[in-house]
C-alpha cells in the first residue's frame, strides 16, 4: 500500500472529524460526495483518508486532481484486498494521526450516506457517547430504492444479531456510517491488535464484527435515524446476500462461543 503525501498544517486547536471512505471503482458519485462533505464539515477541522482499494475506473484520478484543494489523504492498494482490509487500513491510519478527543467518521463512498448527518453524531458524542451510528431502524430512519430483496435480509440480520449479540442502544450492525472516538478505537486496537477485524473472508460482515469489538473494549454506543439513499448509487453492488448471510452465521458462531466460555 502506498500513501500519497500532504502538505503540511498548522496545529489543531479543535476536535478534528478525520472521514475514512473505502472506496473502490466510485467514479460515478465520487466528485459529489467530496463536494457534500466539504458543505457538511464547513468550519469544522477535518480530513479526509481516503483508501483506494485497487479501484480500475477514473476514482485514482479523481482523488488526485481533487488533492490539492480539499484536506485529502489517500492511501492505494496495487491490488483489489476487500471491504475488511481497507476499512482496517483506513481506520489504523485514522488511530494513527488522531488525537484521543478527534473523531474518526466511516461511511461509504458512493453517496448513499449523506454527510449531513455527521453533525448529529457529532452532537451526540458530546452527550457523552464513544460510538454513534446511523440507523434504518431507528423512529425516523428508513431506506430509499433498496431492492425488497436486500430489505429483508437487513432486517432479518439486524434482528438476528440484535438477539445474539446485543449491544445497548444498538439496531442497525450492518451500516459502516459511524463516528468513533479516537481514543475508543485506540483502545479496540490495543485490545485486540491484528484481529480488530478477523472474520475478513466474508465481506460486508466486517462492519458488524468492527462494531462488536468496539463494544467489547468498553464503547458506550448510541444511533441516529437515518435514511440510506440507495437510489443514488450508480456503482454495481458488492454486498453478495448468502455470503453475507453465511457470514452473520460465523460471526455469531465465533462470538457466541466466547460469550458462552
Amino acid at each position: 500500500m502506498t500513501t500519497e503525501p500532504r502538505r503540511g498544517s498548522a496545529e489543531r486547536p479543535r476536535r478534528e472529524v478525520i472521514v475514512v471512505l473505502p472506496i473502490f471503482n466510485e467514479a460515478a458519485r465520487l466528485d459529489q460526495l467530496l463536494d457534500r462533505l466539504e458543505v457538511a464539515l464547513h468550519g469544522q477541522p477535518h480530513r479526509i483518508v481516503a483508501v483506494d482499494d485497487g479501484s480500475a475506473d477514473a476514482t485514482p484520478a479523481i482523488l488526485r486532481a481533487r488533492a490539492d484543494a480539499l484536506p485529502l489523504i489517500t492511501l492505494r492498494h496495487a491490488a483489489n484486498m476487500g471491504l475488511a482490509q481497507t476499512l482496517d487500513d483506513g481506520l489504523r491510519w485514522a488511530a494513527d494521526s488522531g488525537r484521543d478527543d478527534d473523531v474518526a467518521v466511516t461511511m461509504d463512498a458512493d453517496d448513499t450516506h449523506d454527510p449531513v448527518y455527521i453533525a448529529a453524531m457529532l452532537a451526540k458524542l458530546d452527550e457523552g457517547y464513544d460510538v454513534v451510528g446511523t440507523s434504518r431502524f431507528q423512529p425516523g430512519g428508513d431506506s430509499v430504492g433498496v431492492p425488497l430483496r436486500r430489505q429483508f435480509f437487513g432486517r432479518a440480520g439486524s434482528t438476528v444479531l440484535r438477539a445474539a449479540l446485543p449491544i445497548p442502544g444498538v439496531r442497525e450492525f450492518s451500516c459502516c456510517y459511524r463516528a468513533i472516538r479516537i481514543g475508543t478505537l485506540k483502545r479496540a486496537l490495543e485490545l485486540f491488535g491484528a484481529d480488530l477485524i478477523a472474520l475478513r473472508r466474508w465481506g460486508f460482515v466486517c462492519t458488524a464484527e468492527l462494531l462488536w469489538k468496539l463494544h467489547l473494549a468498553g464503547a458506550r454506543c448510541a444511533e441516529i435515524p437515518f435514511v440510506l439513499r440507495y437510489d443514488l448509487k450508480e456503482s454495481t453492488s458488492r454486498m453478495r446476500l448468502l455470503r453475507t448471510v453465511a457470514g452473520y452465521v460465523a460471526l455469531v458462531w465465533h462470538y457466541r462461543r466466547r460469550i458462552a466460555s
